[in-house]
């Protein structure tokens, strides 16, 4: 079985022969540990096109990643303390909404294979050795990284037209670039917005409902209309929302496991959507040992898969995760990713 077919297999519970293995690497990770990171991810190919890419160089990056201050294409200016990490915004393009008019948008941003990998290869191009995915495309978030998040917060209570008028002036943006990446030939696009911090939804799950929701299943419609799947991705403790991504039309899920819950995931989205996965970084991958480092990923492939699938593994690896971990996880990833023969559904065991 070939990674491609691997991975269709998976996201859609037709009993791949193991779970694909998705990198998920800092560039700060990179620089720190250069060749023994690299002989351990040649262990383990990855099934998304990683090993077919080179590393972006450190003049490439883009201004999140680059030490200092620097500023994006749509006007963000980011300040970061340190080389391959992400930055903070510190000054934004619309801090005022009165002056939205007077913004001046980039032109929509063209799609295809990027010169080199940057966290994740996933953005190579098709091939039938490899899923393509594609796109790296955020909302909520890019409206705070144009406005500030306390300027954003704020306009969203008020709910002024002008407001309004922004929301819809990015959608047309993402619409508009989506439309770019879906007359390439991918199999499926990633999607990002980081709706909860450790605790819970930033806002009211009614209010989400009411302006974010419907706007995200304009986006999810034009991709799954074109017949690829939707990747999305999102950080924080966001239970509320999750079985709203899949109503809308969300394929794959890349949550942090350990904060929305592992035993949440299991008695509430277990095999109604697939998930890339999350290894725990805050605690589990820089602190623990390798063989809870295993535990942990076992526990995962428990709440999230089935025997029929459902799982992509994949474990985001920072510059304070130890080697022999990263090694573990991916060894567990092989071990508990192989799937039963037995037909019936329950989590992933080893073959």
């Amino acid at each position: 079985m070939n990674s491609r077919e691997r991975v269709k297999r998976a996201i859609t519970f037709r009993r791949p022969d193991r779970a694909p293995i998705s990198h998920a690497i800092l560039p700060a990770t990179q620089l720190k540990y250069g060749k023994a990171l690299d002989e351990i991810l040649k262990d383990f190919r990855e099934d998304f096109g990683w090993d077919f890419m080179r590393d972006l160089t450190v003049e490439e990056f883009p201004a999140q990643f680059k030490e200092g201050r620097h500023t994006d294409d749509f006007g963000t200016v980011w300040q970061n303390a340190r080389l391959g990490l992400y930055g903070i915004p510190v000054d934004w393009p619309i801090k005022d909404l009165s002056r939205l008019d007077a913004y001046q948008w980039p032109e929509v941003f063209s799609a295809g294979p990027p010169k080199g990998r940057l966290y994740s290869g996933h953005m190579m191009g098709f091939d039938d050795r490899w899923y393509a995915r594609g796109a790296w495309i955020v909302y909520f978030e890019q409206l705070q990284q144009l406005c500030g998040m306390e300027n954003f917060l704020a306009e969203m209570a008020a709910e002024s037209k002008e407001f309004y008028r922004l929301l819809d002036k990015l959608l047309d943006f993402n619409l508009r670039w989506i439309d770019n990446w879906i007359e390439l030939d991918y199999d499926g696009y990633e999607f990002a917005d980081d709706w909860g911090h450790q605790g819970a939804l930033m806002m009211n799950p009614k209010t989400w409902r009411r302006i974010f929701k419907p706007r995200w299943a304009e986006m999810f419609r034009k991709v799954r209309a074109a017949g690829k799947d939707v990747w999305f991705h999102t950080d924080g403790r966001a239970n509320e929302v999750l079985v709203d991504l899949i109503e809308i039309g969300a394929n794959v899920i890349n949550c942090q496991v350990k904060v929305v819950g592992q035993d949440w995931i299991a008695a509430n989205l277990r095999g109604k959507v697939a998930f890339r996965t999350d290894i725990d970084c805050q605690r589990v991958m820089p602190s623990a040992s390798p063989s809870e480092v295993k535990e942990e990923v076992h526990h995962t492939f428990e709440a999230c898969g089935t025997s029929q699938g459902g799982v992509v593994a994949c474990g985001e690896i920072g510059p304070d995760v130890p080697l022999e971990n990263v090694r573990a996880m991916y060894e567990a990833f092989i071990e508990y990713g192989t799937y039963c023969r037995e037909s019936g559904t329950g989590p992933l065991s080893v073959d």
